[in-house]
């Protein structure tokens, strides 16, 4: 991948993370934040109210992950500690 494409591929992953995020904190109170992206790595940190859930990884593998992999099939998705 060039440059400006890793750049744009970024830049839609962080809008996308964004979107999830503000729907876990809408209706659950936890936050994802995006940490990094490294080739077809996506890095990822939780917070909030997931700090402490039993669903921590539910919400990391069913949502986060699930959903972008719906638009970007090929990303990793890993929780950054």
């Amino acid at each position: 991948m060039t440059q400006p494409e890793t750049q744009t591929l970024e830049v839609q992953i962080r809008h996308l993370v964004e979107n999830i995020s503000a729907y876990i904190e809408q209706f659950h109170g936890g936050t994802v934040e995006f940490v990094s992206l490294e080739e077809n790595t996506l890095k990822v940190r939780l917070g909030g109210a997931c700090l402490n859930c039993p669903l921590l990884p539910s919400t990391l593998h069913g949502w986060v992950e699930g959903t972008v992999h719906q638009f970007f099939p090929n990303i990793k998705v890993i929780a950054d500690h």
